[in-house]
C-alpha cells in the first residue's frame, strides 16, 4: 500500500513538472484552399461531338491543357506557432489535400459516374511539418506530399524535381535530405511490380518496395537568381528463396541542374527557367505527362535488370510580362529515354507484354495574353509536339488555342485566377498519328484535323 502511495505521489510530481515545462500553443489558425478545373465542351467534327484531348498519346498535357478533364482538389490545413519563454519559435503545419476527378469526364451535378468505377478519390497530401524548429535553420517533415516545384502551367508539367510520394526529409538552411517510399503496382511499365511468396502453404502478394533517397541544394545569387542541384539514388532488393518468381536487386540514380533566373521588364514577374536532369539504372522514370524518376521506363535486360537503362531531359520555360497589355509564356521540352533491354524497338516487360524500350518527345509552345480590359484577358496558345516510340515514324500534332477570358478579380496578370473562359482548340496530326491513334480524340476518330469548344474555368484560391 505504502508503495503504491508512493508511486502515486511520485507520478503526480512529474505530471506538475511536465505541464510547467509544456509548449504553449498560440496563434492556432485554420486554412483552407482549392484548386480545380470544370467546364463542358464538345467536338463538332468528332463522333457524336464527344469532346476527347487533343494531346499526343503518352505526353498528357504537354500540347496545352485547354481540353483537360475535370478535378478538383480541397486543401484544409491547420497552422501553429508554440511559443517557449515567450518567445515565437517552430512554424508547425498540417496539411491534407483531398483530389478527385474521373476517368469518364463529368463527375460533378446528376452524374452516374458518382460511383467507384467512375469517380477518382486521392489523398497526394497529408504530412506534418516543422519549420525552423526552435529558431534554428533546422526544419523537418514526416508524411505523404505533393514534393514538387516549377512548372509549366499552360501544359500542367512539373519538371525536374516532382517528388510528389510517402517519405520523411528534414533540412538545413538550403540543404534537404529526404527519403521516399513510392507505392506503385503492377501496370503499364510502372516499377515496381507484384509478386507473391509462399508462406504456410499458401501464397501471398508482394510489392517490390523502392526507396529513393533525394538531396537538393539551392545557390542564391545577389541578383535573385537561384541553382539547384539535384542527386537521388534509388534501390529495390531481390527476392527471397519464398518468392514464386525471381527478381534481382536493382539500383539507379539521378543527377541535374536548374537555374532560375528574373528578367526585368516593364512589369514585374518576368523570368526564364532552364533545367537538365539525367537519370540511370531504375532512376530513369519520367513518361505520359509525368516527371517521376521513380516510374522506371521501357523493358528489363536478360537479367531482370534495367543496367543499361537511361532517361534524359532539358526544358526551358519562360515569361515576358512586356507591358500592360501583353505577356508571353513559352517552353520546350525534350526527353529521350531508353529502357534495360538491347532492343531499341518493343521488348519483353515482367508480366509477358511487349512494351517500348525507346522513346523521344519535343514539345514547344507559346501563350500570348492580350489584356483587353482589366477583367477580358485573351489567351492564345501555339504548340508542336512530337512523339516518337521505338523505332516508329514521328507522331506528330500543331494545335492551336484561343480563348476569351474573364477574370473577375480583374488583374493585368498571368497567375490571376479564376477564369472563366470560351475555349476553341484546332489540331492537325501527320499521317502516322492519324492513321495509328497516337491520342484520345484520334482514338474516336480518324481524321487529319481535331477540334474542341467549350466553356471552362480554372481556379485556385488558398
Amino acid at each position: 500500500m505504502k508503495n503504491t502511495k508512493s508511486i502515486i505521489i511520485i507520478a503526480m510530481l512529474l505530471f506538475i513538472q511536465v505541464m510547467r515545462a509544456q509548449v504553449v500553443i498560440t496563434n492556432t489558425r485554420m486554412s483552407f484552399g482549392t484548386t480545380g478545373r470544370i467546364g463542358v465542351g464538345a467536338s463538332p467534327t468528332g463522333e457524336g461531338n464527344m469532346w476527347k484531348p487533343l494531346n499526343l498519346n503518352g505526353q498528357g498535357s504537354l500540347g496545352g491543357r485547354m481540353e483537360q478533364v475535370d478535378y478538383m482538389d480541397l486543401l484544409p490545413a491547420l497552422h501553429f506557432t508554440p511559443m517557449i519563454a515567450g518567445r515565437d519559435c517552430t512554424n508547425v503545419t498540417f496539411q491534407v489535400r483531398l483530389g478527385m476527378y474521373s476517368q469518364n469526364g463529368q463527375f460533378m451535378g446528376n452524374t452516374s459516374t458518382r460511383t467507384m468505377s467512375g469517380l477518382t478519390f486521392i489523398l497526394p497530401e497529408t504530412y506534418i511539418e516543422g519549420k525552423n524548429i526552435l529558431g534554428s535553420k533546422w526544419s523537418a517533415w514526416a508524411g505523404v506530399r505533393f514534393r514538387r516545384y516549377d512548372d509549366i502551367h499552360i501544359s500542367d508539367y512539373f519538371y525536374f524535381d516532382d517528388h510528389s510520394a510517402q517519405g520523411f526529409g528534414f533540412s538545413h538552411k538550403n540543404t534537404e535530405i529526404a527519403m521516399y517510399m513510392p507505392a506503385n503496382t503492377d501496370s503499364a511499365g510502372v516499377y515496381p511490380y507484384n509478386y507473391a511468396v509462399n508462406i504456410g502453404n499458401s501464397k501471398n502478394a508482394v510489392i517490390r518496395q523502392r526507396q529513393a533517397w533525394v538531396i537538393e541544394h539551392s545557390i542564391f545569387s545577389k541578383n535573385g537568381s537561384v541553382l539547384k542541384l539535384l542527386g537521388e539514388f534509388h534501390h529495390v532488393a531481390g527476392t527471397s528463396e519464398k518468392a514464386t518468381i525471381k527478381y534481382a536487386a536493382d539500383n539507379g540514380w539521378v543527377i541535374g541542374a536548374k537555374y532560375n533566373n528574373d528578367i526585368k521588364t516593364a512589369l514585374p514577374g518576368s523570368f526564364n527557367q532552364f533545367s537538365m536532369r539525367y537519370g540511370h539504372g531504375i532512376a530513369n522514370g519520367g513518361d505520359n505527362g509525368t516527371t517521376y524518376t521513380w516510374s522506371t521506363y521501357g523493358a528489363p535486360d536478360e537479367n531482370g535488370k534495367y543496367t543499361n537503362a537511361y532517361s534524359f531531359t532539358t526544358v526551358e520555360h519562360f515569361l515576358l510580362n512586356l507591358s500592360r497589355k501583353l505577356s508571353l509564356n513559352g517552353y520546350g521540352v525534350f526527353t529521350k529515354s531508353k529502357g534495360g533491354a538491347d532492343s531499341d524497338g518493343k521488348a519483353t516487360y515482367f508480366n509477358g507484354n511487349q512494351i517500348y524500350n525507346r522513346k523521344t518527345d519535343f514539345v514547344v509552345g507559346m501563350r500570348g495574353l492580350f489584356y483587353a480590359t482589366n477583367w477580358l484577358h485573351l489567351l492564345g496558345e501555339a504548340h508542336y509536339a512530337i512523339r516518337k516510340d521505338g523505332i516508329n515514324p514521328n507522331a506528330e500534332m500543331m494545335k492551336f488555342d484561343f480563348a476569351p477570358t474573364i477574370v473577375p478579380l480583374g488583374k493585368r496578370d498571368p497567375w490571376c485566377r479564376p477564369h472563366i473562359r470560351l475555349v476553341f482548340s484546332l489540331a492537325r496530326y501527320n499521317d502516322f498519328a492519324k492513321n495509328n491513334q497516337y491520342s484520345p480524340w484520334l482514338q474516336i476518330n480518324q481524321k487529319q484535323w481535331g477540334t474542341y469548344i467549350g466553356v471552362k474555368t480554372e481556379w485556385w484560391i488558398f
